[in-house]
């Protein structure tokens, strides 16, 4: 019998518990969930390069940001389809907790990557539309602002239990 995967590592009564086979489940089917918009996105920056304005507007070093952007994203790619790969070939009949948080953290890996991608491309595009630097930079620092807090520190506060009661006193 399977021993009970917690949703959460303080889980408390109002929290559920799930199999090692149905928190697998779970993680790839988030894995297959973000791979089709990292494929658009690579897609649109291969594209990109093929303009004729993209070597017209883009100075040599942005170029480069440009194919780091499109570098990340790929990797972002490849570490997002790890866990389907680990999953087929080393435990096809089986899960492990290992399998979980190894593609746990490849997931997380692949986050990260993606929005620094993301962020530099849109510091590319701000620069372009906007014909300044500065403005491009603090927009694309912003941008990752906003992936930190979606990303990391709202997810953080709630595995730590927001929704803990309020005390009556």
């Amino acid at each position: 019998m399977l021993m009970p995967t917690p949703i959460a590592a303080n889980a408390s009564s109002d929290r559920e518990y799930l199999s090692l086979n149905d928190a697998a489940t779970h993680v790839l089917e988030e894995c297959r969930t973000v791979v089709p918009g990292m494929q658009a996105l690579f897609g649109f920056q291969l594209i990109a390069v093929f303009s004729p304005s993209f070597s017209e507007q883009l100075s040599p070093s942005e170029r480069i940001l440009h194919l780091a952007a499109l570098l990340l994203v790929a990797i972002a790619i490849a570490l997002v389809m790890a866990p389907a790969a680990l999953h087929r070939q080393s435990e096809p009949m089986s899960v492990s907790r290992g399998f979980i948080a190894t593609s746990s953290r490849l997931l997380m890996a692949s986050m990260i990557l993606l929005a620094l991608g993301i962020c530099l491309d849109v510091y590319l595009i701000s620069r372009v539309i906007l014909g300044t630097s500065t403005i491009a930079v603090v927009i694309a620092v912003l941008l990752l602002g906003v992936f930190l807090v979606f990303w990391r520190f709202i997810p953080q506060k709630a595995r730590r239990g927001w929704d803990a009661p309020d005390r009556i006193e």
